[in-house]
């Protein structure tokens, strides 16, 4: 791939866990020790990512640089941005928070690490080497600035056993680019059924219906007005300590309003996602059996 076409990879690892019990960015599942995120960075790099770049808390590094960074040095391109609970914010100074302000501005966070077209992804989510190769592809192909892309993954294939998890199911037009998504809060498998708990009751929701597991893939035009929208919505919601910046309402508004479009790219390879605790087991088996099968080294970066 052109170094010009290539991606970085942009890893969000400034979320709390709150229902995991713990830094699960930083968790070991692979046979070895490998976190989520070593195995989302060694299939970047095969699919020809030409760098990471993590997002982490600022009280978090010492234990990131331990956990992760120490087993990349010398093998691995990277930089770190860190994202603020309380940043000082343009025009609006810090604002107390217990939280951080989402994860529109998590990648704010790092703009100015980023450099050419980037993939945005969580750091607790195994995604499968297809994602990435399909996304370096789209780099590879398209190069009209405002032309984005998402990658879709099943909703059957995403659910969790332990609990209710948030999914936004990919609302399309005939051509797979994105028109809107719909977030569910509370999705849970029952009877085989994916059920969404909603104020009018329980709705169903077909378990092919592609959603975003936030693995975005952005032309630098999306950056300044990200900025400028997250302005916005501070100005807006200063008083609200819990609101949110989240990227699909940037998303949402650069497609309806500023020409931009976002094609949706269905993956069929395995995701694997650690909400809960209990979720534990099932990831490191499943990544036990790859590597089993020759998918992945046993040691990811020798």
């Amino acid at each position: 791939m052109h170094l010009a076409s290539a991606p970085s990879l942009v890893i969000m690892a400034a979320g709390m866990g709150s229902r995991y019990g713990g830094n699960k960015q930083i968790d070991s599942f692979g046979p070895n020790g490998e976190t989520l995120m070593d195995y989302s960075i060694y299939d970047a790099l095969q699919a020809g990512f030409k760098e990471i770049i993590f997002i982490i808390r600022p009280d978090f590094e010492e234990d990131f640089r331990q956990a992760v960074l120490r087993k990349l040095e010398g093998h691995v391109p990277y930089k770190v941005g860190f994202q603020e609970v309380a940043p000082d914010i343009p025009g609006v100074g810090r604002i107390p928070r217990s939280k951080p302000w989402g994860t529109c501005h998590a990648i704010l966070s790092v703009a100015h690490l980023i450099e050419g077209p980037f993939v945005v992804i969580n750091a607790d989510d195994f995604y499968g080497r297809q994602a990435y190769q399909l996304l370096a592809n789209f780099f590879r192909d398209n190069h009209a600035p405002l032309e984005h892309a998402l990658a879709g993954f099943r909703l059957g294939d995403t659910l969790s056993p332990h609990g209710t998890v948030s999914r936004g199911v990919c609302q399309a037009d005939g051509q797979l680019r994105l028109v809107g998504i719909k977030e569910h809060t509370q999705v849970k498998l029952m009877d085989g059924e994916a059920l969404s708990e909603t104020a009018d009751g329980p709705v169903s929701l077909p378990l092919d219906s592609l959603v975003s597991m936030n693995f975005w893939g952005f032309k630098p035009s999306i950056l300044p007005l990200m900025e400028r929208l997250f302005l916005e919505f501070v100005a807006q919601h200063k008083e609200d300590p819990k609101a949110e910046f989240y990227i699909p309402l940037a998303v949402d508004h650069a497609i309806r309003h500023e020409g931009h479009t976002v094609s949706i790219l269905p993956c069929e390879g395995p995701w694997f996602g650690v909400t809960y605790r209990e979720d534990r087991p099932h990831v490191a088996n499943s990544i036990r059996e790859l590597v089993d099968q020759g998918v992945y080294p046993s040691n990811l970066f020798e």
